[in-house]
């Protein structure tokens, strides 16, 4: 059995700063966490809040707050919203690379450098250890995401490569081509 406290995280336990592994101070800090059992929902309201991305199900992003949910974070006003959420996974070929699945941060946190800060949070965890590369996939014209990949790879000194990674037709043709990107090797000093 799984204690609870690695699992949830009650939602009226949210507000209380000992629970965050940063806090961003400002008019309204926002808190950066794990997620918990409890956030499945509000990360599914925050992605479908932040076109382009693509949305998945809430039963999805339940499970990558419970299953998953070493490798997430998840930003929060004092009042427990949700405003942030990266999520990603080691990849079982390549150990010593964390691909970036989503990261999205809402209308209230953007221009606090929150998504840089969550995926930092993220890759700063001990289990993270081993890490020396960052992928994703972003199409052509995601313009935010293009530009929180050239800033963490300019912040850690890192190279960023890309390449066409899924073709239009192999997404169905209803979705736009999706870019391989890849920042490393770093040091994750630089972190």
């Amino acid at each position: 059995m799984i204690p609870t406290n690695q699992t949830t995280t009650a939602a009226s336990d949210i507000s209380h700063p000992e629970l965050a592994e940063m806090i961003i101070e400002g008019e309204t800090p926002i808190l950066i966490r794990p997620p918990g059992t409890d956030d499945g929902w509000g990360i599914y309201e925050l992605i479908k809040a932040c076109p382009p991305l693509d949305v998945n199900s809430a039963y999805a992003y339940l499970l990558l707050a419970t299953q998953f949910r070493d490798r997430c974070a998840v930003a929060t006003l004092a009042d427990g919203e949700i405003v942030g959420f990266v999520s990603g996974y080691i990849k079982t070929n390549a150990s010593d690379t964390f691909f970036l699945w989503q990261v999205a941060v809402g209308e209230k946190a953007r221009g606090t450098g929150l998504a840089r800060k969550l995926v930092e949070t993220v890759l700063r965890r001990e289990h993270q250890a081993g890490v020396r590369h960052l992928e994703t996939t972003i199409t052509p014209d995601n313009e935010a995401s293009w530009g929180l990949f050239r800033r963490l790879a300019q912040r850690w000194q890192a190279p960023l490569n890309s390449r066409e990674y899924f073709s239009e037709e192999q997404l169905g043709g209803e979705h736009d081509p999706e870019n391989l990107v890849r920042i490393g090797p770093f040091d994750p000093q630089q972190i």
